[in-house]
């Protein structure tokens, strides 16, 4: 615990304050346990002594874990004056930290006491026990699992007994063995230990939560004994002793001297050091030799090597690989045979090109340090001549004129391979036919052609490049046992779009056919240029193009089709796809006066390429086509009102709206009510005045009552009678024409025609009909036009006079032949006033 000082706000700075001694025992802590289990609730207590004088009567105790300040603390004072804060913190989820008892002392925060906890886990039951008698230190060594972090300082301890039977019943005990902190592997002293005889091994670990305990281990040490591995060495070279075969090593090993009493065997383990190999392992090596000839290896081959032994029959442990020995395997003739073929130079005959390749006849052919050609002289036994000796895959050599034919060997230190004899003979065999070539990738060839007959034993394959440049020294050769072949796939030392050229021989028994020579590209490419557009004739909506192909190039993919692209001057494009043979195409659907961009695509199964681009301008369209072509809209236009007007004054429903349907008074079936006497119904009105009638109203014949004058001036109309002033009406015409005709709708009486006139005035009466759209006698006949009223005349100044009446007639309603209707309308009691 520590002593009363300043809880700081940060648990890193934590500032101890010593107060006066009466007040260093004033607070305690106590706690349920300082060790529980990883995530339970601790509870703690804090007491503060009624002696501390310095404090408040009621002081507030403050509860902190680390760092931090923990809520919940429930205080109380107790019966003997001390105060107590109890605290319950229900999951603690540190492994280690420090609750703190805490009071406000002046500004600062003062800790009273604290005591550390610690959370963790009990021991988990160790795992995975096992020992082994090591005779250098002379100790039984075991090890074993603890298993999971527990957080908590945990001790293990490997306990022992003796005992003579199966471990079922514990004899004597051995001193318990205590590894070192953080290990987990202790050692028993030989001294403690008994030979030969079972004893019981378990391993212990415990800690403040728990102990655990490992299954017990019944084992004789002799029988867990770990041997140290031998010492593997090169076996010195004796006189007596025959040399090394081909692929084979002689080694030896020194056993480990404290194990030479200790029957056992060992096994052998060796890898080549060049490449990523994996170890092989040989074994077991007889129990007695201490050398042994490991063979089967690649020759001229360094390898790796490593032992180990164990006790044998007796149980025991592998020791451990021994350190590595690195050794050589010793070279073997070549075993390869060389396939050759040969070129003489034109120009001297002579002089020979001798090309070879060798094929390993096994998976350990040897190596192969260099080559020999010679010659054997016919009159020299065994003479042996050499013409050339390199390390290369041919040789150009002078021919002796006596020489037909050469041998050829591969070398190494070991030897030499058999030799293959060349036998230089002219070309008298028969050739083959059809030779073709063809790409299957960008980086192989296939070859065919038909076999002769006889069927040859073999071929020779010659390909490089096809350029008068290349040289015949960098072509590519290989020979083709089967006689029956027909073709051959080359993949060595094809590039892409080169021109290769190749040679097909036949080879026959002591002869050979004469060569055939093919060329063929790796793979074809796209065309090197598309051709060029040309304008041939042009219209206003049309454009006709034409071009030449180009000529079929080497190398080149032939071409599948042609696109032709177009662009007018809006950026809007067009394309059409054409066959290969097309030689010329024509552009449809062209805006008159506008700018076109057009260029040709020549597309192969290798790519595509495009032309340049031929700029045009379509034709303007002449005046007299304007004109023409203005004429027929005209036209078109006018049939398009004519049917129009048509179509209106057919359709019954259509012509009503326009012009409505009135009936005219003077051709209907009324003209027959007129009188036979036709002076005995007119009448004259003397003293009318000037006001003209306007309006003349037709009642029913029982409804014989006065009627107002319409006239604002009254006083013109007292001299008539008082049925004449029923029926006649004073106004201005032109005052009533100007009358909306809604007035005629809203009443029962019919307005159709209108009476101008003066009794005063000279000259004949006159009419005027009404425009009223109220039909009178069910006629179809319109209503008169308003310039078929003939008494309105303009005046000089423009405005509507009325003719004159005449003399002959004073009757102001003029003549009344017109107007049926009138005809038939008597005036009663009015002899004085003529007949009407």
């Amino acid at each position: 615990m520590a002593r009363l000082g300043t809880c700081s706000l940060t648990w890193a700075a934590v500032i101890i304050l010593l107060l006066p001694g009466s007040l260093e025992e004033c607070g305690h802590i106590s706690v349920s346990a300082p060790i529980v289990h990883l995530g339970d609730p601790i509870t703690a207590s804090c007491i503060i002594k009624q002696n501390c004088s310095h404090l408040d009567p009621e002081p507030q105790i403050l509860w902190r874990l680390g760092a931090e300040l923990q809520p919940g603390g429930r205080q109380q004072r107790l019966s003997d004056g001390t105060q107590e804060s109890i605290i319950t913190l229900p999951h603690l989820n540190h492994t280690q930290a420090f609750l703190s008892c805490c009071l406000n002392w002046g500004n600062s925060l003062q800790i009273l006491d604290q005591v550390e906890l610690r959370a963790g886990y009990p021991p988990a039951i160790p795992h995975n026990l096992s020992c082994l008698m090591n005779l250098t230190t002379s100790s039984l060594i075991c090890q074993w699992e603890p298993g999971p972090e527990t957080h908590l300082p945990t001790s293990f301890t490997l306990k022992s007994f003796k005992s003579r039977g199966n471990c079922q019943t514990q004899g004597d005990s051995i001193l318990d063995c205590v590894p070192k902190d953080g290990q987990s592997h202790c050692s028993i002293p030989r001294r403690h230990l008994l030979l030969y005889q079972n004893m019981g091994i378990w391993v212990q670990a415990e800690n403040a939560l728990g102990t655990s305990t490992s299954p017990q281990l019944c084992l004789d040490p002799m029988d867990v004994v770990k041997l140290e591995p031998p010492m593997l060495r090169t076996m010195d070279p004796s006189p007596e002793a025959a040399p090394p075969q081909a692929g084979c090593l002689q080694l030896c090993w020194e056993p480990w001297q404290p194990g030479l009493h200790i029957n056992q065997k060992c096994e052998l383990r060796h890898k080549p050091q060049r490449g990523e190999a994996s170890w092989a392992l040989v074994g077991p090596l007889p129990l007695e030799a201490l050398q042994y000839e490991l063979c089967g290896l690649l020759p001229a081959t360094a390898y790796t090597l490593q032992i180990r032994c164990i006790r044998w029959p007796l149980p025991g442990h592998w020791s451990d690989w021994s350190p590595s020995l690195e050794l050589r395997t010793t070279e073997q003739a070549p075993t390869v045979r060389l396939d050759t073929w040969w070129r003489q130079r034109q120009l001297d005959p002579r002089t020979v090109q001798l090309f070879w390749k060798p094929v390993p006849l096994e998976e350990d052919s040897g190596r192969i340090q260099g080559y020999v050609v010679s010659w054997r002289p016919s009159g020299q036994a065994g003479a042996i001549l050499p013409l050339c000796n390199t390390t290369e895959l041919g040789c150009t050599f002078h021919l002796p004129s006596e020489a037909q034919e050469v041998a050829l060997v591969a070398y190494n230190s070991a030897g030499t391979s058999r030799p293959t004899p060349v036998v230089f003979s002219e070309s008298r065999g028969p050739a083959l036919t059809r030779l073709h070539a063809m790409a299957r990738d960008p980086h192989s060839l296939w070859v065919g052609w038909e076999p002769p007959s006889p069927w040859p034993q073999g071929y020779v394959i010659e390909w490089g490049l096809g350029s008068p440049s290349a040289s015949n020294s960098n072509k590519t050769w290989r020979m083709e046992q089967n006689g029956r072949a027909t073709g051959f796939l080359l993949k060595e030392n094809i590039r892409p779009f080169q021109l290769y050229e190749i040679t097909v021989t036949p080879l026959y028994q002591d002869t050979m056919g004469p060569s055939q020579h093919v060329y063929a590209y790796s793979q074809e490419m796209a065309p090197s240029h598309a051709p060029e557009l040309h304008l041939k004739h042009i219209g206003k909506t049309w454009a006709q193009l034409e071009w030449v192909p180009e000529p079929p190039e080497l190398g080149k993919s032939p071409l599948t089709h042609y696109t032709i692209f177009w662009t007018n001057a809006q950026n809007q494009s067009f394309s059409a796809i054409l066959n290969a043979s097309s030689r010329g195409f024509v552009l449809h659907g062209l805006e008159p006066a506008s700018l076109y961009h057009i260029h040709l695509m020549a597309a192969s199964q290798a790519g595509a390429t495009n032309s340049t681009v031929l700029t045009l301008m379509t034709l303007t369209p002449e005046g007299s086509e304007l004109h023409i072509i203005l004429g027929l809209f005209s036209l078109l236009l006018l049939l398009t009102c004519l049917c129009g007007t048509a179509w209106l004054c057919c359709s019954p429903s259509r012509k009503n709206p326009l012009w409505p349907s009135v009936p005219d008074p003077a051709h209907s079936s009324l003209g027959s009510w007129v009188p036979t006497v036709m002076e005995e119904d007119a009448f004259q009105l003397p003293g009318l005045g000037t006001p003209p009638i306007t309006k003349l109203t037709v009642l029913e014949e029982d409804e014989k009552k006065p009627v107002p004058w319409e006239s604002h001036n009254s006083s013109e109309t007292c001299g008539l009678p008082t049925l004449v002033q029923t029926y006649v009406l004073q106004g201005d015409p032109r005052a009533a024409s100007t009358q909306p005709q809604s007035q005629s709708g809203t009443s029962d009486q019919v307005l159709y025609g209108q009476l101008l006139g003066s009794p005063t005035s000279p000259g004949p009466g006159h009419y005027l009909r009404c425009d009223s759209t109220q039909p009178l006698l069910a006629g179809l006949t319109p209503s008169p036009k308003s310039y078929e009223n003939l008494w309105f005349q303009a005046s000089p100044l423009g405005t509507l006079v009325t003719p004159a009446p005449s003399q002959e007639d004073d009757c102001v309603f003029g003549p009344l032949l017109n107007f049926p209707l009138l005809q038939g309308i008597r005036v009663h009691g009015m002899e004085a006033l003529g007949s009407f």
